[in-house]
């Protein structure tokens, strides 16, 4: 076996997915997928358009997650996942989940999904969908079958998706205890990633239209930062501001880094006002982005390579998920 094969057969697996639920934020790309690029080397990694976890709660209209697979996979690439280095498929066309999450939720008691925290979370933030169904009780089951079925050691989570993970090794330990030691027990790989607020001072999110997505152009980048909350203690442009309470000084701190000691300096002494710091930001954003879109436009104008690599990413998924099964069955007697 030759030293590349070797230093593959070395590297741990891990699994993370996305909801296929609209465009790509800045809040996505420091959240997400900046630490996802950067695992690429390290480890073997698969990433999963997790489309059947956007059914759970968009059942009522699902006509818009297959363009949404698209923009997002388009977005994954242009900021950085390479296809020569990590696996990128939509979860429904590996039908093993499906299968694994079925025998999995034959075993589980109701108690341990009921205790879920964001379970009873999400119905009261998403009042205006029903979500007194199998399917949205039952998410984490069919979380727990995406990641045992790649045998994954390692998940790259937030501490709020911390219980999540407990409950998959939950469900690996009864699995391996009823019939036969299948499943490692997949470890957190813990993320720190800053909380980006969005224009409005709330969590960058979708549904709060607060968002710079990656694919703003400059002049809708511009605009959008004009409108963003500031210092609410700032009247004049010469008053000394508290950066610590503004929004725009939160984006500096990621998007400016190099220049933030003297923003912070300029506006604790009165030295910049609020709509000098936001054109800043503004061009730093735009410089960020600029890559990022040029390789978009790229896959954009090939929606074949979009199509190839989704292809080439289910048939490397499928020779691991179906060995899997295999094993699975064989445990239970199937």
């Amino acid at each position: 076996m030759g030293r590349k094969g070797i230093l593959e057969m070395a590297k741990k697996r891990i699994l993370s997915g996305m909801r296929p639920s609209g465009k790509l934020h800045v809040g996505h790309l420091v959240g997400a997928l900046a630490n996802w690029a950067a695992l690429q080397d390290e480890y073997e990694c698969f990433y999963m358009v997790a489309d059947w976890h956007a059914l759970t709660t968009e059942y009522e209209n699902p006509s818009g997650i297959k363009t949404n697979i698209k923009e997002m996979v388009i977005d994954w690439i242009s900021a950085g996942l390479d296809p020569k280095k990590c696996t990128m498929f939509v979860q429904s066309q590996v039908l093993e989940h499906a299968e694994l999450h079925l025998l999995l939720s034959m075993f589980i008691p109701l108690s341990w999904l009921e205790r879920c925290p964001t379970y009873k979370q999400q119905q009261q933030e998403l009042k205006d969908k029903n979500l007194s169904t199998y399917g949205f009780l039952g998410y984490p089951v069919l979380q727990a079958a995406d990641i045992l079925v790649y045998k994954a050691e390692a998940v790259p989570v937030g501490e709020d998706q911390l219980p999540h993970l407990e409950l998959c090794r939950e469900i690996a330990r009864r699995f391996n205890f009823l019939y036969k030691s299948v499943f490692p027990e997949p470890q957190a790989l813990l993320t720190r990633a800053p909380k980006l607020l969005g224009a409005d001072g709330r969590k960058m999110s979708k549904s709060y239209n607060n968002c710079v997505f990656l694919s703003d152009p400059p002049q809708v980048i511009r605009e959008k930062v004009s409108f963003m909350i500031t210092d609410p203690s700032r009247i004049r442009a010469n008053d000394p501001g508290h950066p610590d309470v503004c929004t725009v000084y939160g984006l500096h701190k990621i998007f400016t880094s190099p220049k933030v000691d003297s923003i912070t300096a300029d506006c604790k002494s009165g030295k910049i006002g609020c709509v000098a710091c936001k054109k800043i930001l503004s061009e730093s954003l735009i410089e960020r982005l600029k890559p990022i879109q040029a390789k978009r436009k790229d896959l954009e104008a090939n929606p074949k390579e979009v199509a190839r690599i989704l292809k080439q990413g289910r048939l490397s998924a499928q020779k691991i998920t179906q060995e899997t099964l295999k094993e699975v069955r064989k445990a239970i007697g199937l």
